[in-house]
This record gives structure tokens, C-alpha cells and sequence, in this order.
């Protein structure tokens, strides 16, 4: 009789025991969904991103073929990091906004200057001036440089400031980048050259007059865009 009262007593402990086991863990928080609570900011490792998932498609980027009378330059425009940017260059493209307009400043070994509307016409006093009437918003993207062949937007050395005219880096111009000192000169980079740079360096080695303006006009004929 004994044994079995003292049982009885155990299995009601062992109950009791279990219980407040339970109800402690039922109390205890989960992983915190405060968005007050400070996170440490995560790199996507390539394999990580949306395009490699296998649920998204690698956005095809479009190609802007600059035909110039030196030739022509072929120019990936990187929608899928900067697509405020490409957006705007590919309507203005579209739109025969740089048809005839030229290469109004160029500064071999550093880089050459168009989408000046102002440079369609012959004071060249104006040249460097014109716009597209309208600014758009700077779009720096860390991993996007300055570097020899990409071109990036021209602007006042104000933020926001950009418009129509853009430049193709000759050289590395990696102080241009807004992440890199000395950081007083910040212009979005927004494609790359992909063929066509011996064009490039043929506009870069022409005879300049005063203001980096070409003695002999180089004009962009017309943009093609195909996406």
C-alpha cells in the first residue's frame, strides 16, 4: 500500500515538473521581429540573388549603338542597377535628342563629353551649357567605377544635377566615384563600352581649341537602341 501511495506521489510530481516545463518554454520569446533592434547589414553572395534562383530570369540589359562619323560605339546600359539613368538616355535616344549633337569636350587622358544639346548648333561659347530641360536623380551603385570604358553622367558638381550630357571614361577616373576619396566630384556610372573602344581613343587623339572643343566637329550622327 505504501508503494503504491509513494508511486502515485511521483507521477503527480513528475506531471506537475512537466507542466512547468512546458509553461516556461511557451513564455520564452522567439527570434526578434523588433524593428528598433539593431542588424548588421548582409552581403547576397552571387548565389543568393533573385537571377540565380531559378524564379527569375537574368534581366537582358539594352545596348546603345553610338553611330558617330568616326565610326560607331556600342555601349551596354546597365538597367538592371541604374534604371532612372538608362531609362532616361534610352528616351532621349529614342526621341533623336543627341542626333547631331557632338563631342564638345574632350580631354585626352581623362575622358570625352557629348548629349549636349547646345553643340548641335556652331557658337561654340554655349557648348557644355545645354540640358535636357529637367534633372534626374543620381544613381551611385557601390561596385560601379570610373573605370577605362564606362561612361557615366555629366552634371553641375551638384547632387541630382544630371540630365542629357554623359561622358566615356579614357582612363581609370576612379576619383569620380562616390565612394572614393577625394569625393568632391561624384557621377553615376550607368554602362560600359562593349565594342567600339578604338573609336573612343580615336575621338580622344583629335586637334582641341580652346575649352577641350574638337577643331574638327565629331557629331553623333544617331543612337540606336536595342533591348
Amino acid at each position: 500500500m505504501k508503494h503504491k501511495t509513494l508511486l502515485a506521489a511521483l507521477l503527480v510530481l513528475g506531471v506537475l515538473v512537466g507542466a512547468g516545463i512546458w509553461y516556461k518554454n511557451a513564455l520564452a520569446p522567439g527570434p526578434s521581429s523588433d524593428s528598433t533592434a539593431k542588424r548588421e547589414p548582409q552581403e547576397l553572395s552571387q548565389n543568393s540573388m533573385p537571377e540565380n534562383s531559378g524564379q527569375k530570369t537574368a534581366q537582358k540589359n539594352p545596348v546603345a549603338v553610338l553611330k558617330t562619323v568616326n565610326g560607331d560605339i556600342e555601349i551596354e546600359l546597365f538597367k538592371d542597377k541604374t534604371p532612372i539613368t538608362v531609362e532616361n538616355f534610352v528616351k532621349l535616344a529614342k526621341a533623336g535628342f543627341y542626333d547631331g549633337t557632338k563631342f564638345h569636350r574632350v580631354i585626352k587622358g581623362f575622358m570625352i563629353q557629348g548629349g549636349d544639346p547646345n553643340s548641335k548648333g556652331t557658337d561654340t561659347s554655349k557648348y557644355g551649357f545645354g540640358g535636357a530641360g529637367y534633372t534626374i536623380q543620381d544613381e551611385f551603385v557601390a561596385g560601379l567605377s570610373n573605370v577605362r570604358g564606362t561612361i557615366a553622367m555629366a552634371n553641375t558638381g551638384a547632387s541630382n544635377s544630371g540630365g542629357s550630357q554623359f561622358f566615356i571614361n579614357l582612363v581609370n577616373n576612379t576619383g569620380l566615384d562616390f565612394d572614393k576619396p577625394p569625393l568632391t566630384s561624384s557621377h553615376p556610372v550607368f554602362g560600359k563600352v562593349i565594342k567600339g573602344m578604338d573609336i573612343v581613343d580615336l575621338v580622344a587623339n583629335v586637334k582641341i581649341g580652346a575649352n577641350n572643343i574638337p577643331l574638327t566637329p565629331v557629331t553623333i550622327e544617331s543612337i540606336i537602341i536595342t533591348e
